[in-house]
């Protein structure tokens, strides 16, 4: 049995995480991945639960050892996927999903073409600022970077499944929560989920 693989990207400030934390607990099936990071955590993020979060040294050690399923050098720090982690859920037939950067998700459709792409845009460049600021966490140095980095990471809105625009956040969640759903409903999962119910109804 194999489950699906989401993922889910979005620039910096689009509310990204929110949306997979709602998502997270309005259904128990799906399990995320819990990335490594050589950044530093953020106040109330806990090590294991939002991230691994581990030095530049051992980041590099795990790479070498091909540990992860992808990786990527996103605002001077490096995020990597568990390659373990992902196929042990999956084999189980748990759906996983991967909180990653349009790079990251690049790799995988290359490794896992079936994998289910979604991108999260903003309403508006000044909507993600506003919510960047709002945060407190970063210098206006630090916000003008990934502003500008943003625009060059939704260019790759193209190359994923499933584009939500964030403007209400009931509504955006509800959506990434249909897609899930809709997804996990499709004819070849189905059919790998529930193989033996359905070859039964048939010969009944």
């Amino acid at each position: 049995m194999s489950g699906c693989l989401f993922i889910v990207s979005a620039p910096s400030g689009a509310g990204k995480t929110t949306l997979v934390s709602g998502l997270i607990a309005a259904d128990p099936l799906v399990r995320k991945s819990v990335s490594f990071t050589t950044r530093k955590p953020r106040p109330g993020e806990e090590n294991g639960r939002d991230y691994h979060f581990i030095g530049d040294d051992e980041f590099q050690h795990r790479l070498a050892q091909g540990e992860f399923l992808e990786w990527a050098l996103v605002h001077g720090n490096r995020y990597g996927t568990s390659r373990l982690t992902v196929e042990r859920e999956c084999a189980a037939g748990n759906d996983v999903l991967l909180e990653i950067d349009w790079q990251g998700a690049a790799q995988i459709r290359k490794l896992q073409p079936d994998a289910v792409a979604i991108f999260i845009l903003p309403p508006s460049i000044e909507a993600l600022e506003k919510r960047l600021r709002g945060r407190g966490l970063d210098t206006p140095d630090v916000i003008a970077r990934r502003v500008a980095a943003a625009q060059g990471e939704i260019s790759h809105v193209g190359e994923f499944d499933y584009v939500i625009i964030n403007e209400e956040f009931n509504r955006a969640a509800q959506e990434l929560i249909s897609i899930i759903r809709a997804e996990r409903l499709r004819l070849p999962r189905q059919l790998a989920r529930h193989s033996d119910f359905i070859n039964k109804l048939k010969d009944s």
